[in-house]
């Protein structure tokens, strides 16, 4: 077994791996970035190397730095953690030369999965059932757009190396595919230095499953059944779960099988995940093979009981897997979240900036949290901006989406723009409760974005229960400070109204022991808590259920957070609402026609020049914010009076880009 190791990344990802090398008893070495030097996982580190510049293409891209590395620290093998360099066969093979073990599969397995050409050929021949699609690269944007009409619309144009949703567009015409390759190619060649890209056809309302290898270096290859992750927007994934509520057994088995058939063809080694694309008749198509551990490991590991980290390492120091496919037992289900710094109601967009606040959930039974980031930390605009992963699991789906719910409405993260509250709402919504899953979910559901949840039913007498626990609480504690007026104690029942973002509630409260009774609609709420003044968040119970609360102090009222919902609540005397209601709602000023940038980033491409007339939907410029490409658009017809940037600029969020007459 190696006694040190050095973990070639950064973030979440790098910290999970330490903390099961060192259960291991082997010691870690961090390498890291200008941006990442205060980062969590060069605390964690035993050891931590600068390699570079913010820019990923000069550090954790920059194969030289990180061998230097480890030829300064010693290190006996490299762990690439997933992104960066973690199917770059290049890599491996530069460790191989120097005598260092690579913990993933061999460079030519790499190489070969990793050409999304190369794969499908391979896939064919081991008898797998791939994407129709045409053989040939386009050679430009107008050569795209033939092979496109050709194979039929729609199609997806999809980075030849390409991962992560990175360099991949949908076209459903001729322009959108000239517009596609171009941005996939550009998007591809920053991630992975590569422009190739493949047209192939998309598959119309399709479901995104894949299955989890294992293969040691003697032979042995086995399958840990599979995960959906079909939950995505822009190809990137949001909720994964193990198993799928679609697949049964056969589909499952039969899954399996390819999957090792084509583990067995290129003779892997290592982890490994073979995605499939599965049609609304349930038949399923080969996409691609990850060469490398995912971003959603955890579900599978939460449901096998395997570390899968703990494997790679065993295998890559030439350990047989102690176990065969008849040994392995999946049980339960399990669901993660990724919790990204973005702003759902901007679509979604990428918000980096420092975490004032980050108080996760408690790991307790069936609760787990891979993070790799502290309170105070950055979320760098120079790398992905996933902060953490959450899974819950449970013996059945329904347990570990409860548990997710609830873990969900106690995560607190203030500072950059978060998808706390998109990720509670999804957990509650009808058709994710019942399995009906596809990739298209999010922009069927969400096409305008996330603007937050309903505030009805029973998440209406929670929000209303709470802001007038909060405020009783709130007087209290007034009325014992010095100076103020004693309170002489509540009547039976007292009238107030809870307006909440502006719609009244009226309700009869009675204070009572650890609480308060609030009469709402004709219906008893009984409502039980503590509360201190500036506690966040506030675990209560409404009705007996248990509930957990944002809870944050704002000029004259509270705004609450709970399963999705966001609310500004203030509770005034019956007169006083009365009163509030009259006030004049001061208007927006009006402001130029503008196109600001939605986020910080920099500027890829300007589409327009002074003077020039513009139609809705034609792209003015591209913007990249942490990896991707953002194409922003004209929304309305119009004149481009002045331009305010030029590519290369780099932007802060709401920054002038355009001016329109």
């Amino acid at each position: 077994m190696f006694s040190k190791i050095l973990i070639a990344n950064r973030g979440e990802i790098a910290c999970r791996v330490m903390r099961t090398a060192r259960r291991m008893g082997i010691e870690c070495v961090a390498v890291y970035s200008e941006a990442d030097e205060d980062a969590l996982h060069v605390r964690m580190a035993d050891q931590a190397v600068a390699i570079g510049p913010a820019p990923a293409a000069e550090s954790y891209l920059a194969i030289e730095n990180i061998l230097k590395a480890v030829h300064d620290t010693g290190a006996e093998a490299v762990h690439p953690g997933y992104g960066f360099l973690a199917e770059n066969a290049a890599f491996a093979e530069a460790l191989e030369s120097a005598g260092v073990a690579f913990i993933g599969p061999g460079a030519a397995a790499i190489a070969a999965m990793g050409d999304k050409l190369e794969s499908k050929r391979l896939a064919r021949e081991a008898g797998l059932v791939t994407i129709p699609g045409h053989d040939a690269l386009p050679r430009d944007a107008g050569e795209a757009a033939k092979i496109a009409r050709k194979l039929g619309y729609p199609v997806m144009l999809k980075a030849v190396a390409g991962g992560g949703g990175k360099g991949m567009r949908i076209a459903h015409n001729d322009a959108e595919a000239r517009e596609g390759f171009s941005s996939a190619a550009s998007e591809a060649r920053s991630s992975f230095g590569d422009d190739r890209v493949l047209v192939e056809k998309f598959v119309e309302g399709p479901r995104h499953i894949e299955i989890q290898l294992l293969a040691d270096g003697h032979g042995n290859v086995v399958h840990l059944g599979e995960r959906e992750c079909s939950i995505q927007r822009r190809f990137q994934k949001i909720v994964e779960e193990a198993p799928s509520p679609l697949l049964d057994g056969r589909t499952r088995a039969a899954m399996g099988a390819q999957a090792v058939a084509l583990a067995r063809a290129v003779g892997y080694r290592s982890a490994g995940t073979v995605e499939f694309i599965v049609d609304s008749k349930n038949k399923f198509y080969f996409l691609e093979m990850n060469t490398r551990l995912q971003v959603e490991h955890p579900v599978t590991e939460m449901v096998s009981g395997l570390d899968l980290v703990e494997q790679m390492i065993r295998i890559a120091a030439g350990e047989p897997l102690a176990f065969g496919q008849q040994d392995i037992r999946l049980d339960g289900w399990a669901i993660e979240g990724r919790v990204y710094a973005e702003d759902p109601s901007r679509g979604f967009l990428p918000s980096p900036g420092r975490l004032l606040r980050y108080r996760p959930p408690p790991e307790s039974e069936g609760i787990r949290l891979d993070d790799g980031v502290y309170e105070g930390a950055e979320v760098s605009v120079f790398y992905d901006p996933l902060i953490a992963k959450l899974c819950a699991s449970g013996p059945t789906r329904e347990a570990a989406i409860a548990r997710m719910r609830a873990a969900l409405d106690a995560f607190e993260i203030r500072g950059p723009r978060h998808n706390l509250g998109f990720l509670a709402a999804l957990m509650r919504h009808p058709r994710f409760v019942a399995g009906r899953l596809g990739v298209g979910f999010v922009a069927e559901e969400y096409a305008d974005g996330f603007h937050g949840a309903p505030a009805e039913g029973e998440v209406l007498d929670v929000l209303v229960g709470v802001a007038v626990l909060v405020h009783v609480r709130a007087e209290a504690r007034a009325s014992r400070n010095p100076g103020q007026a004693p309170r002489q104690g509540s009547r039976p029942q007292e009238r107030w109204v809870v307006s909440l973002d502006g719609a009244p509630h009226p309700v009869a409260v009675s204070e009572q022991a650890g609480g308060v009774d609030v009469e709402l609609d004709g219906r008893r709420l009984a409502v039980r808590g503590a509360w201190a003044a500036g506690a966040t968040p506030l675990a209560a119970t409404v009705d007996g259920r248990d509930v957990t609360v944002q809870v944050e102090r704002r000029s004259q009222g509270y705004r609450l957070s709970h399963a999705g919902s966001e609310a500004f609540a203030v509770v005034r005397r019956p007169r006083a609402a009365e009163l509030a209601a009259l006030m004049p709602v001061k208007s927006a000023r009006g402001r130029k026609r503008v196109l600001l940038s939605p986020m910080p980033g920099r500027v890829i491409s300007i589409a327009v020049r002074a003077g020039q007339e513009v139609k809705a939907g034609e792209p003015l410029a591209v913007v990249d914010a942490m990896k991707m490409e953002n194409v922003l658009r004209a929304e309305r017809d119009g004149r481009i009076a002045r331009v305010a940037a030029a590519a290369g600029d780099s932007l802060s969020a709401d920054q002038l880009i355009i001016e329109f007459e």
